[in-house]
Protein backbone atom coordinates (compact mmCIF):
# COMPACT_ATOMS: atom_id res chain seq x y z
CA UNK A 1 0.00 0.00 0.00
CA UNK A 2 1.25 3.48 -0.88
CA UNK A 3 2.44 5.47 2.13
CA UNK A 4 0.41 8.52 1.19
CA UNK A 5 1.69 10.73 4.03
CA UNK A 6 5.33 10.07 3.17
CA UNK A 7 4.52 10.65 -0.50
CA UNK A 8 2.88 14.00 0.24
CA UNK A 9 5.46 15.20 2.75
CA UNK A 10 7.84 16.95 0.30
CA UNK A 11 4.97 18.78 -1.48
CA UNK A 12 1.89 18.67 0.78
CA UNK A 13 -0.56 20.20 -1.68
CA UNK A 14 -3.48 18.41 -3.35
CA UNK A 15 -5.28 20.04 -6.28
CA UNK A 16 -8.92 18.89 -6.34
CA UNK A 17 -10.58 18.76 -9.75
CA UNK A 18 -14.38 18.85 -9.91
CA UNK A 19 -16.49 19.81 -12.92
CA UNK A 20 -19.53 18.67 -14.88
CA UNK A 21 -17.32 16.61 -17.19
CA UNK A 22 -13.67 15.58 -17.13
CA UNK A 23 -12.93 17.00 -20.58
CA UNK A 24 -10.69 19.69 -19.11
CA UNK A 25 -8.92 17.52 -16.56
CA UNK A 26 -5.89 16.54 -18.62
CA UNK A 27 -4.96 20.05 -19.84
CA UNK A 28 -5.38 21.44 -16.32
CA UNK A 29 -3.34 18.60 -14.88
CA UNK A 30 -0.53 19.27 -17.34
CA UNK A 31 -0.49 22.90 -16.19
CA UNK A 32 -0.50 21.93 -12.53
CA UNK A 33 2.29 19.41 -13.03
CA UNK A 34 4.40 21.96 -14.92
CA UNK A 35 4.06 24.38 -11.99
CA UNK A 36 5.20 21.79 -9.45
CA UNK A 37 2.07 19.99 -8.23
CA UNK A 38 2.57 16.27 -7.74
CA UNK A 39 -0.79 15.23 -6.28
CA UNK A 40 -4.26 15.56 -7.79
CA UNK A 41 -7.68 14.39 -6.67
CA UNK A 42 -10.34 13.73 -9.32
CA UNK A 43 -13.89 13.66 -7.98
CA UNK A 44 -16.46 11.03 -8.92
CA UNK A 45 -19.19 13.63 -9.20
CA UNK A 46 -17.50 14.50 -12.49
CA UNK A 47 -18.65 12.58 -15.58
CA UNK A 48 -15.67 10.69 -16.99
CA UNK A 49 -13.47 11.03 -13.91
CA UNK A 50 -12.31 7.41 -13.92
CA UNK A 51 -11.40 7.51 -17.60
CA UNK A 52 -9.42 10.66 -16.83
CA UNK A 53 -7.52 8.80 -14.10
CA UNK A 54 -6.55 6.12 -16.61
CA UNK A 55 -5.52 8.75 -19.16
CA UNK A 56 -3.37 10.64 -16.66
CA UNK A 57 -1.68 7.48 -15.42
CA UNK A 58 -0.85 6.59 -19.03
CA UNK A 59 0.32 9.98 -20.27
CA UNK A 60 1.67 12.10 -17.41
CA UNK A 61 4.98 11.51 -15.58
CA UNK A 62 5.02 8.62 -13.14
CA UNK A 63 5.75 10.79 -10.12
CA UNK A 64 2.28 12.34 -10.36
CA UNK A 65 0.04 10.87 -7.64
CA UNK A 66 -3.60 10.65 -8.75
CA UNK A 67 -6.39 10.11 -6.24
CA UNK A 68 -10.13 9.70 -6.61
CA UNK A 69 -12.49 11.69 -4.41
CA UNK A 70 -16.17 11.62 -3.43
CA UNK A 71 -15.96 7.85 -2.88
CA UNK A 72 -19.22 6.76 -1.24
CA UNK A 73 -19.81 3.11 -2.15
CA UNK A 74 -17.85 -0.13 -2.37
CA UNK A 75 -18.42 -0.04 -6.14
CA UNK A 76 -16.72 3.37 -6.19
CA UNK A 77 -13.78 1.86 -4.30
CA UNK A 78 -13.40 -1.01 -6.76
CA UNK A 79 -13.84 1.11 -9.88
CA UNK A 80 -11.37 3.73 -8.68
CA UNK A 81 -8.78 1.09 -7.81
CA UNK A 82 -9.30 -0.59 -11.19
CA UNK A 83 -8.75 2.77 -12.91
CA UNK A 84 -5.38 3.10 -11.18
CA UNK A 85 -6.11 5.52 -8.34
CA UNK A 86 -3.19 5.83 -5.95
CA UNK A 87 -5.49 6.80 -3.06
CA UNK A 88 -9.16 7.41 -2.29
CA UNK A 89 -10.88 10.31 -0.55
CA UNK A 90 -14.40 10.87 0.75
CA UNK A 91 -16.42 13.53 2.52
CA UNK A 92 -17.71 10.77 4.80
CA UNK A 93 -16.41 7.94 6.99
CA UNK A 94 -17.86 4.47 6.52
CA UNK A 95 -15.93 1.51 8.00
CA UNK A 96 -16.89 -0.83 5.18
CA UNK A 97 -15.40 1.55 2.61
CA UNK A 98 -12.12 1.70 4.52
CA UNK A 99 -12.06 -2.10 4.70
CA UNK A 100 -12.83 -2.45 0.99
CA UNK A 101 -9.96 -0.09 0.12
CA UNK A 102 -7.62 -1.87 2.51
CA UNK A 103 -8.45 -5.16 0.81
CA UNK A 104 -7.28 -3.61 -2.46
CA UNK A 105 -4.15 -2.03 -0.90
CA UNK A 106 -5.37 1.50 -1.62
CA UNK A 107 -5.12 4.22 1.08
CA UNK A 108 -8.48 5.74 2.02
CA UNK A 109 -8.75 9.24 3.52
CA UNK A 110 -12.26 9.78 4.89
CA UNK A 111 -13.91 13.08 5.68
CA UNK A 112 -15.07 14.36 9.05
CA UNK A 113 -15.84 17.66 10.72
CA UNK A 114 -16.46 17.40 14.46
CA UNK A 115 -13.93 16.04 16.97
CA UNK A 116 -16.07 12.92 17.49
CA UNK A 117 -16.24 12.25 13.76
CA UNK A 118 -12.52 12.85 13.35
CA UNK A 119 -11.60 10.46 16.15
CA UNK A 120 -14.03 7.78 14.93
CA UNK A 121 -12.45 7.92 11.47
CA UNK A 122 -8.89 7.88 12.82
CA UNK A 123 -9.61 4.88 15.02
CA UNK A 124 -10.82 3.10 11.89
CA UNK A 125 -7.20 2.74 10.83
CA UNK A 126 -6.92 5.35 8.10
CA UNK A 127 -3.70 7.23 7.21
CA UNK A 128 -5.27 10.67 7.66
CA UNK A 129 -8.62 12.39 8.06
CA UNK A 130 -9.93 15.12 5.79
CA UNK A 131 -11.74 18.05 7.38
CA UNK A 132 -14.11 19.49 4.79
CA UNK A 133 -15.40 22.06 4.32
CA UNK A 134 -13.02 23.75 6.72
CA UNK A 135 -13.31 27.29 5.35
CA UNK A 136 -16.93 27.95 6.40
CA UNK A 137 -16.38 26.58 9.94
CA UNK A 138 -13.35 28.68 10.83
CA UNK A 139 -10.43 27.77 8.59
CA UNK A 140 -7.03 27.79 10.27
CA UNK A 141 -8.51 28.69 13.65
CA UNK A 142 -10.81 25.66 13.51
CA UNK A 143 -7.89 23.40 12.64
CA UNK A 144 -5.95 24.70 15.64
CA UNK A 145 -8.90 24.17 17.96
CA UNK A 146 -9.48 20.62 16.72
CA UNK A 147 -5.84 19.56 16.80
CA UNK A 148 -5.31 20.75 20.35
CA UNK A 149 -7.15 17.74 21.86
CA UNK A 150 -6.35 15.43 18.93
CA UNK A 151 -2.68 16.13 18.17
CA UNK A 152 -1.95 12.58 17.00
CA UNK A 153 -4.47 12.64 14.14
CA UNK A 154 -3.00 13.57 10.71
CA UNK A 155 -5.44 16.06 9.21
CA UNK A 156 -5.88 17.32 5.65
CA UNK A 157 -8.03 20.48 5.48
CA UNK A 158 -9.99 21.10 2.29
CA UNK A 159 -13.02 23.06 1.18
CA UNK A 160 -12.86 26.84 1.15
CA UNK A 161 -9.09 26.91 1.61
CA UNK A 162 -7.44 30.11 0.40
CA UNK A 163 -4.06 29.40 -1.18
CA UNK A 164 -2.55 32.33 0.72
CA UNK A 165 -3.29 30.42 3.95
CA UNK A 166 -1.24 27.36 2.97
CA UNK A 167 1.65 28.23 5.34
CA UNK A 168 -0.76 28.88 8.20
CA UNK A 169 -2.51 25.53 7.74
CA UNK A 170 0.78 23.66 7.62
CA UNK A 171 2.15 25.55 10.62
CA UNK A 172 -1.05 24.61 12.47
CA UNK A 173 -0.25 20.93 11.87
CA UNK A 174 -1.96 19.97 8.62
CA UNK A 175 -0.20 17.08 6.86
CA UNK A 176 -1.43 18.37 3.48
CA UNK A 177 -3.77 21.02 2.15
CA UNK A 178 -6.45 20.48 -0.49
CA UNK A 179 -7.09 23.29 -2.96
CA UNK A 180 -10.27 23.42 -5.05
CA UNK A 181 -12.98 25.98 -5.85
CA UNK A 182 -11.46 29.41 -6.29
CA UNK A 183 -8.00 27.92 -6.81
CA UNK A 184 -9.10 25.90 -9.85
CA UNK A 185 -11.34 28.70 -11.09
CA UNK A 186 -12.76 28.16 -14.57
CA UNK A 187 -9.74 26.19 -15.81
CA UNK A 188 -11.74 22.97 -16.26
CA UNK A 189 -14.26 24.57 -18.62
CA UNK A 190 -13.91 24.29 -22.39
CA UNK A 191 -12.74 27.89 -22.67
CA UNK A 192 -11.18 28.04 -19.23
CA UNK A 193 -8.26 30.24 -18.28
CA UNK A 194 -5.31 27.84 -17.99
CA UNK A 195 -2.86 30.72 -17.74
CA UNK A 196 -4.71 31.96 -14.67
CA UNK A 197 -4.52 28.47 -13.17
CA UNK A 198 -0.78 28.43 -13.84
CA UNK A 199 -0.41 31.76 -12.03
CA UNK A 200 -2.36 30.50 -9.00
CA UNK A 201 -0.42 27.24 -8.95
CA UNK A 202 2.87 29.11 -9.05
CA UNK A 203 1.73 31.34 -6.21
CA UNK A 204 0.70 28.29 -4.17
CA UNK A 205 4.06 26.66 -4.69
CA UNK A 206 5.81 29.90 -3.75
CA UNK A 207 3.75 30.11 -0.57
CA UNK A 208 4.87 26.59 0.26
CA UNK A 209 8.57 27.11 -0.46
CA UNK A 210 8.67 30.54 1.25
CA UNK A 211 7.19 29.09 4.44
Amino acid sequence: MLDILRTLAPLPLVAILRADTADGFLPASEVLYAEGFRCLELTLTTEGALAAVEEMRATLPHDLVVGVGTVRTEQHVKEAADAGAHFLVSQIYRPHLVEAARGLDVPFIPGALTPTEILNAWEGGVPAVKISPIGPVGGVDYLKQVRAPLPEVPIMPTGGVDATDIPAYLDAGAVAVGLSGAFIGDALESDGDLAGLADRARAAMNALTDR
